[in-house]
This record gives C-alpha cells, structure tokens and sequence, in this order.
C-alpha cells in the first residue's frame, strides 16, 4: 500500500506522493474525482458542507498535485491502494463520494474493503461493463482522449476497463446509497438504472439542466446528498 510522505524501502518499487487536503471534523468523506480532473472540483461541495464533516479531498496519482507514477502503475488495483492511503487519513468507515471514475472506484472499494465504507454519494458514475465490447468502445475512447491531452505516459490505464468485477459484485454492496446525475448525462443516467436495481439506493438525484459535471456546476446538490446520507447513518440507517 502507498504511504502517504513515506520513502519505500531499498529495492522497492516508488510509489507516488498523493496530494490531499482536509477540512472540517467529524464523519469521515472521501471524495474522488474523475479522469483528468483533480481533487479541487470538490471544493464548492466541502464550501457548502461548511465543515460539518471531516472532508477529505484528493488528487488521483498523475493528477493534479499528485505525482506520477510510471507507465504500467496505473491500473484498478493501484488506484484502490491510493485510495485505502487517503482512507489511513481520513478514518474509517468513510462515506466515499466519487465523480464518474472516481464513483467506479469507490464501487470497487466497497467490495473489496466493505469494512471501510460506511455509505457511497455516487456522482455521474458507472459500474463498468459486462460487455467485451462495449468495454473495448470506452477504452478506445480513453485513449483517443489520451493522445490528445497532456498527461503523464500511461496514466490513461486508470481510466480503462479490463474485466466485469465491479458490475457483477455490485450485489455485495449493503451500504446506504445516494445517487446524484445531470439530466443531461444519458450515459450515467442509464448507469443510474443499474445503480437503482442492484444497490441500497435511498435517495436519487436526477438534476434539471445538469451535465456530467453536476457537483461543479450545483455543488450544493451533492453537498445536501452527502449530509442527508450521513443523517441516514446517525440515526440507524432508518
């Protein structure tokens, strides 16, 4: 697992500094962003919480303040050990709220760790895809948007899919959900359904005019989305 300001071990693999920043007190959130965006697309959601919470915002590897890791250091597996870094900050169990590759992330940490996890704020996110087909359309889109953005070699691995395992264990997840979408976002919007099926979704969001970027554009939506599931929580998840 990455630490976070720590020097590895003579011989070992480096892993990269993660950048994080952290406000307030209380309940632990974590939130994480999406591909090529950075941790501060959260700070009009953490302005509006206005610290009722202990807010935990951070830059994915290659993102951001966050350093670079070398090409082939990108995949689910290392993301979810970063991820796990912030969590030895934070406090567990966390409410994990994640954007788009960030919500898929937080998804795959609740299956993995349920322990950790208190409750999810899933924004505009997906589940993956059972699909080889279809898994293979969105990789070639990633790297299409790769070839035309200035990111460090290989970073585009994190937003790739290999396999089916978030979607086809999303079953395991017993945590209390919110789901929040742009009424614009048809992709996400569909993932919603999915979401709505599979998951302990309490309350969904579906936000007039909004696009994908919904807790930039309407900060305070995401923002009483995270206090109505930390309500949840401290009143016994009734």
């Amino acid at each position: 697992m990455p630490a976070i300001d720590e020097q590895p071990a003579a011989g070992a693999p480096r892993e990269p500094s993660l950048h994080h920043r952290v406000d307030g007190d209380g309940q632990p959130v974590v939130y994480t962003h999406g591909w090529l965006n950075t941790g501060e697309v959260w700070a009009g959601v953490v302005d509006h919480l206005a610290g009722a919470v202990r807010s935990v915002r951070w830059d994915l590897r290659g993102h951001g303040r966050s350093e670079a890791a070398a090409p082939g250091l990108y995949g689910r597996d290392h993301a979810l050990a970063d991820l796990a870094a912030i969590l030895d900050v934070a406090g567990r169990p966390a409410v994990l709220v994640g954007h788009s590759l960030g919500g898929y992330l937080s998804l795959a940490h609740a299956i993995e760790a349920p322990q950790d996890v208190a409750g999810l704020v899933l924004v505009a996110a997906g589940p993956g895809f059972r699909s080889v087909d279809s898994r293979e359309q969105w990789n070639d889109s990633v790297r299409s948007m790769a070839a035309e953005a200035d990111i460090p070699e290989g970073m585009e691995e994190i937003s790739m899919h290999v396999d089916s395992m978030v979607i086809d264990r999303l079953s395991e997840i017993t945590v209390p959900v919110i789901t929040v979408v742009g009424e614009r976002d048809e992709r996400f919007k569909a993932s919603a359904d999915v979401f709505d099926k599979y998951l302990d979704v309490r309350l969904r969001l579906d936000v007039a005019g909004a696009g994908h970027m919904v807790h930039a554009k309407q900060p305070a939506v995401v923002a009483e989305a995270v206090l109505a599931l930390v309500e949840t929580l401290t009143s016994g998840g009734d």
